[in-house]
């Protein structure tokens, strides 16, 4: 906050920033009802058995020690003490019990007992106190204090269930059209894609950071990145396919390829996810139909084609909107920002590819778990807060929340072994992919983009270079770097998310 908020008081009494019940006495003026005034219940702290009446008792001298008699010359506060039956004080802490129990302090009861009317000659008289502030201070003394907790405030990191599972397969549906178009692009055609599609990957992971930074000031904002970055975008990855397959089919197999990653980039980041589901419906019809027909050459290759037109043309209409609001000033971000997390996409798209070579389901089911991914990011965020709110000290708060870390890892982790039965797929190497990419992208979420790419971009070099170093089979050499990168990346993890301003 810059500056002082006036928060105008509800007309139930209860203060919007505190959360605590204001005093009748500070209420609004109301009109008086008709009828008897009702009678107030004794708690059950100032409740006696009664006692027969007593004399006059004498007016007690005034306490030479703090004003009000609240302190002992030890300095300590006496404790409550039973009440008394025949004591007006006693019967005045009754009667106003629920007024002075939300008092923070002896001058709030004053406050209260002002605006009863109590004059210094009463409160001389019939409760033998020197003054006003003498009487707030016993009454204060004497009833316990009751001060209403504030209510919880709604989670702000709430994830939304069907947008993240939505998402998780928007990830996973674009393999349909490689099952359509197989056997098209030749015996170099598979090594074009895979590099087409790393450039992608980390051209999109780049851009989309870009987007989103620039989204905070405003949807044109964010479209016109969008719009600057994207073709280069495709031209790149284009390009490396071409370079690597060489001209036909693979190559523009490999253009259409980027053309859809740069596309579906556009309309995740604006937040059109079900316009990129509807684009995608004729590859997964098609590829629904393929255990029982097999379709023509031309179907195979045209509802992949379609899909690409309906996707780029859902991208344009949306930056056609997004560029038609209104601009906003902001400060425009530097590219170097960007970098790591260009980097980080390209060291998640090569052990995704390393461990799909040897293992095509182990790639399926980690598309798959992108949803429940994105899901535990949000769940993450929301359990942070709430263990800041419940810590009193760094140490405690630093505990809760590598317990919500271990919790997230857990349940990541558990998404992903559901897969491994169905698909046969080895459980180590798996697991220590997963545990690195989701921490890693834990991290990026909270800015901490450098360290993140360059545990993954080592993963990734142990995972390629290491089979060919030496006679350590894949599965192990990815076994080996995704281990010792999980292990650092929840290190990182537990040191930069442990501190509570990671969460302001």
């Amino acid at each position: 906050m810059s500056g002082p908020m006036a928060l105008p008081p509800r007309e139930d009494g209860v203060d919007g920033l505190a959360g605590r019940r204001r005093p009748s006495w500070a209420l609004p003026d109301r009109a008086p009802e008709s009828g008897p005034a009702p009678r107030r219940r004794r708690p059950s702290w100032a409740r006696g058995d009664p006692e027969p009446a007593a004399a006059p008792r004498a007016r007690p001298a005034p306490c030479p020690h703090a004003p009000g008699c609240g302190v002992r010359p030890g300095g300590h506060r006496p404790g409550l003490r039973a009440a008394r039956a025949d004591d007006p004080v006693d019967a005045l802490a009754a009667e106003l019990a629920e007024d002075v129990g939300a008092a923070v302090h002896p001058y709030e009861v004053a406050a209260v007992l002002e605006s009863q009317g109590m004059t210094g000659e009463r409160i001389q008289e019939e409760y033998g106190h020197r003054d006003l502030f003498s009487l707030a201070d016993a009454l204060y003394r004497r009833v316990p204090r009751s001060h209403p907790e504030p209510p919880l405030p709604p989670d702000p990191w709430r994830p939304d269930h069907a947008k993240c599972a939505l998402r998780g397969l928007l990830f996973a549906l674009p393999g349909a059209a490689y099952l359509l178009a197989a056997g098209a692009w030749g015996d170099a055609g598979p090594h074009g894609l895979i590099a087409a599609a790393l450039v992608s990957w980390a051209w999109s992971q780049a851009l989309s950071h870009r987007a989103y930074v620039r989204l905070v000031t405003g949807r044109h904002e964010a479209a016109r990145a969008l719009l600057r970055g994207a073709p280069p975008g495709v031209a790149c990855a284009a390009l490396t396919g071409l370079a690597v397959a060489g001209p036909g089919s693979a190559a523009v197999f490999a253009a259409g390829q980027s053309c859809y990653l740069a596309a579906a980039g556009v309309l995740l980041v604006l937040g059109h996810e079900r316009r990129l589901a509807v684009a995608l419906l004729p590859v997964v019809a098609g590829a629904a139909v393929l255990p029982w027909w097999d379709p023509p050459a031309v179907l195979g290759l045209g509802l992949p084609v379609l899909t690409v037109l309906l996707t780029a043309g859902a991208a344009g209409l949306a930056l056609r909107a997004a560029l038609a609001t209104a601009p906003a000033a902001g400060a425009v971000p530097h590219l170097v920002r960007s970098l790591p997390y260009g980097l980080f996409g390209l060291a998640a798209g090569t052990l995704a590819t390393a461990a799909g070579l040897k293992d095509p389901y182990a790639v399926i089911v980690l598309t798959l778990s992108m949803g429940p991914a994105e899901w535990l990011l949000y769940r993450f965020r929301g359990l942070a807060v709430a263990a800041l709110r419940a810590s009193t000290t760094p140490l405690g708060f630093r505990l809760r929340a590598a317990r919500a870390l271990g919790l997230c890892v857990a349940a990541y982790l558990a998404s992903l072994a559901v897969g491994i039965p169905v698909t046969g797929t080895a459980p180590g190497p798996l697991l220590a992919l997963g545990a690195a990419l989701w921490t890693a992208l834990l991290l990026q979420a909270f800015g901490v983009a450098w360290p993140s790419a360059a545990l993954c971009l080592g993963a990734a070099a142990v995972a390629t270079a290491l089979p060919r170093l030496s006679d350590l089979p894949a599965s192990t050499a990815q076994l080996v770097g995704c281990t010792a990168a999980a292990l650092a990346l929840l290190g990182a993890a537990v040191r930069h998310l442990g501190s509570p301003t990671a969460h302001s």
